[in-house]
């Protein structure tokens, strides 16, 4: 059963994140109906974003104290409303309210969801962390793809078809908070089992670490909207290809980064996750300094290694952090949903600046050095005890 809720979580994730990749795969057609600048585009991210990560945190903080396994539904529902406003809107405002109603819901379901699946995982929460992920970076691949078949094709008013993915996720995550509310005591036991500790470590060490985290997923985040946000014009600007196949360039790198988040997870639960994010933040690097300086196909290839790797770090960051904070899953969830989130908000916006006065061209020579800040992974701790073979 603790399986099926895994995959049922990790489905809903799939279908929340399809939802909020709609919007920056749509930009150029929003840019081309209301004459909007690449600031304009980066506000919309930076609205989105940052409605997620100011509430994570403080959802996640609640929900510890106080579950409410109905919760979950309840922030699907609000990107709901929120696909439905975006369907009708008119101008540069209601597309902002819009976006603003999509990131609230997201800030709902991702502390919550998250924990359920730590929860649930028992000792394996690397690879339940991992198969979370899986569901919400696979449904970020789906969002172009599913853009360019129907919304290019047909019109931004047929983004109102989303909702009935909203309609099905609601659906589904009533019945995990039924499960979870008539589970509870069995699944927070399964979740701390007897003879488990966690490392104690001094309040600075602790401090110390959360600030290199904070670092390393900012990296990680910027670098990533440039990517998400700014990819198809990049595509667009430098090798003259259509808006439909740049889509079809973005749906591979999104892909590729769902197939890379299946892997961080499982691995840091055999070898360590401080190792699993050297690797996947510092490993980057190589590929993103060679990205601007290569042709159409090279681009293509390198952005999978990049979508691949990059990948692999969240999930380890994540369960690092609540193993280096116990008893704040919640919490911690949220605050690195929302610093992912506020990061990317913040960089989305900042880089649609840089392009305006420059050129995606110069965005992406920038952006390229943003993986040697994994660097700073040296002055982590080893909070995991010797692993001893099955």
């Amino acid at each position: 059963m603790v399986i099926a809720v895994l995959l049922a979580i990790s489905f809903s994730h799939l279908l929340n994140d399809t939802i909020q990749a709609l919007i920056p795969s749509i930009y150029p057609l929003l840019r081309e109906s209301y004459h909007l600048t690449f600031a304009q585009l980066g506000w919309i991210t930076f609205t989105f974003q940052c409605t997620a990560s100011l509430f994570q945190p403080l959802v996640g903080w609640t929900l510890d104290r106080k579950p409410l396994p109905h919760s979950l539904a309840v922030g699907m529902g609000l990107s709901l409303i929120g696909l439905l406003a975006l369907s009708v809107a008119n101008n540069f405002g209601l597309i902002l309210l819009s976006a603003a109603m999509v990131g609230l819901g997201s800030a709902i379901f991702h502390p919550e969801a998250s924990r359920v699946a730590h929860m649930a995982a028992g000792m394996r929460r690397g690879f339940a962390q991992s198969l979370f992920q899986l569901g919400g970076n696979a449904g970020t691949s789906l969002g172009p793809l599913l853009a360019a078949i129907i919304i290019v094709s047909r019109g931004l008013g047929h983004i109102a078809w989303f909702s009935l993915l909203a309609l099905v996720g609601v659906i589904v995550l009533w019945k995990i908070g039924t499960w979870q509310r008539k589970n509870y005591n069995r699944i927070a036991q399964k979740a701390h089992p007897a003879g488990h500790r966690h490392l104690a470590l001094p309040r600075g060490k602790v401090i110390l670490s959360l600030s290199v985290l904070v670092a390393l997923v900012f990296s990680k985040y910027v670098y990533l909207t440039s990517l998400t946000s700014y990819y198809t014009f990049y595509l667009i600007d430098r090798f003259s290809v259509s808006i439909r196949t740049s889509q079809l360039f973005l749906f591979v790198f999104l892909f590729s980064v769902a197939l890379g988040t299946i892997v961080g997870g499982p691995v840091g639960d055999r070898i360590g996750r401080k190792r699993v994010i050297w690797f996947s933040i510092l490993g980057v690097a190589p590929f993103s300094l060679a990205l601007p300086h290569v042709g159409l196909v090279a681009t293509a290839v390198l952005t999978v290694f990049i979508g691949m790797i990059l990948a692999s770090a969240f999930s380890a960051i994540i369960v690092y952090a609540q193993e280096l904070v116990p008893g704040k899953v919640g919490m911690i969830a949220g605050l690195f949903f929302g610093l992912a989130f506020g990061s990317a908000g913040v960089g989305s916006a900042a880089l649609g600046q840089l392009a305006d006065h420059t050129s995606i061209e110069f965005v992406f020579a920038v952006c390229a050095f943003l993986p040697l800040i994994g660097l700073l992974t040296a002055f982590l701790p080893n909070i995991e005890p010797p692993r001893q073979r099955a």
